[in-house]
């Protein structure tokens, strides 16, 4: 017997025993029978049709109205089924799609983890807090043989998949690039082939590359095209814009990017973010870099891990809890 005629069988058992008894566990029955016909995908209008006949053989005299109004009914369900099956189609889609983001997002925690070092002569914090699921920022520490510590800082043009995808091609090519990460201008010009040559033309990747070597007590750096950070200058208690030019990744694969450099005394601090740290919008515009400043200050005797973390506080509840875009901040002090 096929589902068909088991269901039309059980739909007139639970039709005549409502008709006789009228009693709740029958139409606790008709419930449960639903969602067979649900999981079976048998239409409303199918059910109008099993329901008119069924009543037919009840009632072979039944009043013509009460059958003519079944064809209403009928016609009025037609639309609406066809209305349900095509929101259950969706919804199946929403609900694949969002399992697919699940493990694209752990696949990218996996591929593009990086270890914060721990040394005894810079103090460093790092937070990155994603928008939504996929981040479009990316940031990365190397710690080479001499000791000196690498730090990028990228913000993809575009989210999701594609996005992620692309910061694990930079971030393999970076670690690829070895000979040269002592030298950021040199591997920004690098990496900016790999983008012009690898990346659709659509998506624009902004980057900010800096290593500081102990042993000189410089930080050296280069950006493409990237949110200025701050240089804390601890003797004078004064922060500066660490400004530095330099064209997007992927524009033009001649594109040089010029070098700069920072003596570090104890007590300076490199500061590092994404435009979502300084696109943080309240609810009278956008917060001013002016304002981030006064709060990295205001904490500026604390552990720099603490630092980051209490910026980050204090930016979520300006914006109501509620990130408009991807939120990386990293500080980098010199403590000895």
């Amino acid at each position: 017997m096929t589902f068909k005629n088991r269901m039309e069988t059980k739909y007139r058992n639970i039709l005549l025993n409502y008709l006789q008894h009228q009693s709740e566990q029958v139409l606790y029955q008709g419930q449960k029978f639903s969602r067979k016909l649900i999981e079976h995908q048998i239409s409303p209008e199918e059910m109008i049709s099993l329901h008119r006949s069924i009543l037919l053989e009840i009632e072979p005299n039944m009043n013509e109205n009460v059958l003519h109004s079944f064809d209403v009914l009928l016609e009025i369900m037609m639309g609406y089924g066809l209305a349900y099956r095509e929101h259950q189609s969706l919804r199946d889609q929403q609900i694949e799609l969002k399992n697919e983001i699940e493990v694209a997002a752990n696949m990218q925690k996996t591929l593009l983890g990086t270890k914060i070092p721990k040394t005894a002569y810079l103090d460093i914090g790092a937070i990155s807090v994603p928008a939504k699921k996929m981040s479009g920022d990316y940031f990365h520490f190397i710690e080479d043989e001499q000791n000196r510590i690498g730090v990028a800082i990228a913000d993809i043009i575009g989210k999701g998949v594609p996005a992620a995808l692309c910061m694990s091609m930079i971030k393999y090519a970076m670690d690829s690039l070895t000979d040269i990460q002592h030298q950021p201008s040199r591997l920004l010009e690098d990496l900016n082939r790999v983008v012009e040559q690898n990346v659709d033309p659509s998506m624009f990747i902004t980057m900010f590359y800096g290593m500081y070597d102990p042993n000189a007590q410089q930080f050296h750096y280069a950006s493409a095209g990237h949110e200025p950070g701050f240089f804390y200058d601890a003797s004078k208690g004064r922060f500066l814009d660490l400004e530095a030019e330099g064209l997007l990744l992927g524009v033009n694969k001649k594109t040089r990017y010029q070098g700069y450099s920072k003596k570090l005394q104890i007590g300076d601090m490199i500061i590092l973010l994404s435009d979502g740290v300084t696109e943080c919008r309240t609810d009278t515009g956008f917060i001013e870099r002016e304002a981030i400043v006064s709060y990295i200050r205001k904490n500026i005797d604390l552990p720099a891990s603490e630092i980051v973390n209490t910026v980050y506080k204090e930016l979520e509840r300006l914006q109501a809890f509620q990130l408009r875009d991807d939120f990386t901040l990293i500080i980098l002090k010199r403590v000895k």
